[in-house]
């Protein structure tokens, strides 16, 4: 069985996808239209049975490919960029081609270990464009602001009509990004699981709307990601040892092969939490007066969070204040 089957490795582009059909020894280049015609009309001649198909993640440009592959019932790979960079070794230079030829020859020989798509619930998908659209506006907003400052260093030349502007651009983008949070909002409290497990998560002391709708869409509504250590490892925060023979041997570190932003988020959760009256500012005051790095009683209270998170979803509880942490 796993000789006949066929693996096909896909480089996305906004206009077009590469794709190599790996056949035993002999492989196929095709490049098509990143467009939903011409990507059904080519999928449709393989069997889904003998097909496996990968591709990177490449966000948005991907998601006409993932709708159709997933109405056409096949079992296909989305592998995060980094971890197929590493895969190819020692690489010189950029071709469409061969990355193609690389995906192909990736998936032949770590199939059985790499974990299937899974397809993201529709308002998972609205709640990811949609945080999307609101970082950005986040992002224009805070450089907005620092322009706001360096008028005010610039009085001499009367120019007030700079600071006019950037008060108005302010108040515009504020209210779009209120506009995205009542949607986000709406979307969440229409969907009865969705809203249950948001309830959960804000909580947890410290975690707030923001972390929250993040976590949904990154652990695809805890389905995706139903393990609090796995999550902790993608967000950065779990430690890893670094040890080896009689040379080597380190305190454990966190890896910064991480999801920056969700590391940034728990890390603003963590920081609230510990200023609030909680058992989590218990532990850290503890811990700090154990002599501990606050950095690491600090990391230690982000990865508490995540675990409690988890926890309570799959307890279906809200948190429990009077718990007493180790």
């Amino acid at each position: 069985m796993q000789k006949s089957l066929k693996f096909i490795g896909i480089d996305i582009s906004k206009s077009t996808l590469d794709i190599c059909v790996l056949d035993k020894e002999s492989s196929v280049h095709y490049q098509i239209k990143n467009q939903t015609l011409q990507i059904r009309k080519f999928f449709r001649v393989f069997p889904k049975k003998n097909t496996r198909i990968c591709f990177e993640n490449t966000g948005k440009y991907g998601w006409v490919l993932i709708e159709i592959l997933s109405n056409l019932e096949f079992k296909f790979y989305q592998v995060n960029a980094l971890h197929l960079k590493r895969s190819m070794g020692l690489v010189r230079g950029k071709d469409d081609v061969v990355d193609a030829l690389r995906i192909a020859q990736f998936i032949s020989k770590n199939h059985q270990e790499t974990p299937l798509y899974q397809t993201s619930d529709k308002n998972i998908k609205k709640i990811q464009v949609l945080i999307s659209k609101r970082n950005l506006l986040v992002k224009q907003r805070a450089q907005h602001k620092t322009l706001k400052k360096e008028n005010e260093l610039l009085k001499s030349l009367k120019l007030p009509a700079l600071g006019k502007y950037s008060n108005a651009i302010i108040s515009l983008l504020n209210k779009h990004i209120k506009g995205i949070e009542k949607m986000i909002n709406n979307i969440i409290v229409q969907d009865q699981e969705l809203n249950k497990k948001h309830r959960i998560a804000t909580s947890v002391p410290g975690v707030g709307k923001i972390v929250s709708w993040n976590m949904l869409v990154k652990t695809n509504g805890y389905k995706g990601i139903s393990n609090p250590r796995k999550f902790a490892c993608y967000a950065g925060v779990a430690p890893f040892s670094q040890r080896s023979g009689t040379s080597i041997n380190k305190k454990a570190r966190v890896s910064h092969l991480a999801d920056k932003t969700m590391k940034k988020l728990l890390h603003m959760a963590a920081m609230r939490a510990i200023q609030l009256e909680n058992d989590l500012k218990k532990y850290y005051i503890r811990k700090v007066k154990q002599g501990k790095n606050k950095m690491l009683v600090l990391n230690a209270v982000r990865n508490k969070i995540i675990h409690r998170i988890f926890a309570m979803i799959k307890n279906e509880k809200l948190y429990d204040f009077n718990l007493h942490l180790s």
